[in-house]
């Protein structure tokens, strides 16, 4: 799915608060609500069941009980420029979270490290075989 589509669907299905935000910025702060907290509806995304499951999957953790995501913004002081932020890393999240899992295959020792393998056991029981008293037969 292309960013701006996603971005698109995520302006649809959230709602945005704005409070003040902490750090520098002198009497500015105290004045202007610039963080930004959007609450994304992960069920109206308009997506298909299986992507909706694999979003609950990978993003559990930051999902809560009424099954928002929740994405904080406070790095400018500006609040239009919270707002773009704070849905960029919403989208960049959802993007992410809707890849489908790669799969391992399964690989085994290579060649060399087959021999070295085998090397090593032949030096080691040849050291053991040096260390044996001589049979009455030599």
């Amino acid at each position: 799915m292309e960013t701006t589509e996603l971005v698109k669907r995520i302006r649809l299905a959230s709602t945005e608060e704005f409070s003040r935000s902490g750090g520098p910025g002198g009497q500015n702060v105290n004045k202007v609500n610039t963080k930004v907290t959007l609450r994304v509806a992960l069920d109206r995304l308009d997506l298909s069941l299986e992507e909706i499951g694999r979003l609950y999957l990978r993003l559990e953790n930051r999902v809560n009980s009424s099954g928002e995501l929740l994405i904080h913004c406070t790095e400018t002081r500006n609040q239009g420029r919270n707002r773009e932020l704070a849905l960029l890393r919403a989208a960049g999240l959802i993007e992410e979270a809707l890849k489908p899992p790669i799969c391992r295959r399964p690989t085994g020792p290579s060649r060399a490290a087959r021999e070295r393998r085998l090397e090593r056991k032949h030096h080691q029981s040849t050291r053991k075989e040096s260390r044996r008293r001589p049979s009455p037969e030599d």
